[in-house]
């Protein structure tokens, strides 16, 4: 909202016949749509006029602001109530109220319920204190259609400084103010996600390092089944926490994901049949599958983990019953996703539909914000790890609802068509095979890169345990310059996300270049589609943070 500087103060000049007027300057940029496109320099914020009176109607000028599509008022503040004195066909059109309707009344009749008395205020005072005014209000059209008004109104006055009227012109601005308000949600979700995403990394390391001395603590201890019990539940509530930190990366789409060709008919079918009996008797689970939709690329398992807590948020809804209807259909998108391309673009939709009490509009906007409830109880993390999950995966989601009519939860994908189907392939069995020398694995020596000295020294002390030989490095750079000095290497497994310049992916493609006898293993936490970047035919294998130590064995034999 602006505020103009008082007239009187700006010194204006009232002499001569005809209107004069005081100049923007630039001062006027309270509305959140400019239809100038910049500030505004030379059109005027207040004008002196040498007749009183709206009697003259037979000039060019006022043909203008009857043609005009701007709609405009002028108001009388000598009269008591300011009330409007003249209303062009333009401002008829944009409320719904006919002349007769309009004059003679004060422009509150506009506001509503959800009008800000703060914004009505700043009106008020703009006009006791004879100051132009622009603001963006919240009014109302004849029928109740709220609109968002893009107001700017200046003072009128006569030769001698005495306030005449008041001009205001608007504009339907509610489709580019709705704009505004979800680009300044997306940017604030985009603020918190990046946050969220450098706790859940550190936190992701704490927890390693954690688990992963659990887990030789208890190798270790022989014959104390109540130290390996209380391990055994430290290690326990340890995989909580890591599953946590899992919702938070998938908010802040860090997680990595593996995308593949599902069916969501066939996605929504499966859920059916294991949720249909576990539902309470006094809700209804609906199907309205789409015929002949196509395939969309997602990672089945997430999506899977996205519709169940869609499905939970549903039931919870309703604890007095009601029905909940999972639809799919085609659609047509224009940007369904901000990494596609611009244009219309073919999607499949899954929606939950529920019938219980709905949500309010402020609720409705703050749904996806991580650790935002209304459940008492609960992280409230699962509308934000599925936000995350659709983002990551170049879809959207999208949340309707209304106070007494129920939600609907909507997640959209973009629509692949499927190539024919690959011939199946076998992955060879990690397991060690019976009655093979285990020697043939601990005469191999390891490279081991990470910044973080604990994990470090954790996942070191392991490989030696194995018997293998471990050299530990701190960064990238450390790794090339020990692979430069001749030193045999057979495997390097390395962190992702590094400082210095030089991540794992980089490093994995300078040693797969200079050494290709060296085989490669990285782990991370934090994804960020740092696997793009690697070149086609660099063999990167990249396991989860934190992992058991169970898993890196096995990952380890599988590919020495």
């Amino acid at each position: 909202m602006t505020i103009g500087k008082s007239v009187r103060d700006q010194g204006g000049d009232a002499s001569g016949d005809g209107a004069t007027g005081i100049k923007a300057d630039g001062q006027m940029e309270g509305s959140s749509y400019n239809p100038l496109g910049n500030p505004g320099v030379e059109h005027w914020q207040a004008t002196y006029v040498s007749k009183d009176g709206l009697g003259d109607r037979g000039d060019v000028f006022f043909a203008a602001v009857e043609m005009t599509r701007m709609p405009m008022i002028i108001t009388d503040p000598r009269q008591p109530d300011n009330p409007i004195v003249f209303a062009n066909g333009a401002f008829m059109d944009l409320t719904g109220y006919s002349e007769s309707q309009i004059l003679g009344r004060n422009c509150r009749f506009l506001q509503g319920a959800d009008t800000n008395r703060d914004t009505v205020a700043e009106i008020r005072h703009g006009i006791e204190e004879q100051r132009a005014v622009a603001v963006d209000i919240l009014n109302y059209k004849a029928d109740g259609t709220p609109f968002w008004n893009g107001l700017y109104m200046g003072p009128v006055f006569d030769r001698n400084n005495e306030l005449l009227y008041y001009f205001a012109s608007q504009l339907d601005i509610t489709d580019k103010f709705n704009q505004y308000q979800s680009s300044i949600q997306a940017q604030k979700m985009e603020a918190i996600g990046a946050l969220t995403a450098g706790l859940a990394h550190d936190f992701n390391n704490l927890l390693h390092v954690a688990t992963g001395n659990l887990e030789l603590a208890t190798r270790q201890l022989h014959g104390s089944n109540s130290a390996i019990d209380a391990l055994e539940r430290s290690r326990g509530a340890l995989d909580k926490a890591t599953r946590l930190t899992q919702k938070l990366l998938t908010f802040a789409r860090k997680q990595n994901l593996h995308p593949k060709l599902v069916s969501l008919n066939q996605v929504v079918l499966g859920l059916a049949d294991m949720l249909a009996p576990t539902l309470p008797k006094a809700i209804t689970l609906r199907l309205d599958l789409g015929t002949n939709l196509p395939q969309c690329q997602v990672d089945a398992d997430h999506l899977d983990s996205a519709l169940l807590n869609l499905i939970k948020n549903a039931r919870e809804a309703m604890p007095d019953g009601g029905a909940i209807t999972i639809a799919t259909r085609l659609a047509t998108a224009t940007a369904p996703s901000r990494s596609l391309p611009r244009g219309a673009h073919a999607c499949v939709e899954v929606a939950i539909q529920d019938s219980g009490p709905g949500m309010a509009e402020e609720v409705v906007q703050r749904a996806t914000e991580p650790f935002f409830t209304t459940k008492g109880p609960g992280t409230g993390l699962g509308l934000a790890m599925v936000h995350g999950f659709a983002e990551q995966s170049q879809g959207k989601l999208h949340i309707a609802s209304t106070l007494g009519k129920g939600t609907t939860v909507t997640l959209r994908f973009p629509a692949v068509q499927a190539a024919p189907p690959a011939a199946p392939f076998e992955e060879p069995a990690a397991a060690v095979p019976a009655g093979v020398d285990h020697s043939r694995w601990r005469a191999k020596r390891l490279l081991v890169v990470d910044d973080n000295a604990d994990i470090l020294m954790l996942t070191t002390e392991f490989l030696q345990a194995l018997g293998y030989e471990v050299a530990a490095v701190d960064s990238a750079t450390a790794a090339l310059e020990y692979l430069a000095r001749g030193e045999r290497i057979d495997l390097m497994f390395t962190d992702i996300v590094m400082p210095g310049g030089m991540n794992g992916i980089a490093l994995a493609q300078a040693v797969a270049r200079d050494y290709p006898h060296v085989k490669l293993l990285a782990a991370t936490g934090y994804m960020d589609q740092l696997p793009e970047q690697a070149e086609p035919g660099v063999p990167l294998d990249i396991i989860p943070k934190p992992f058991r130590f169970d898993m890196l064995e096995q990952k380890i034999r599988q590919l020495l």
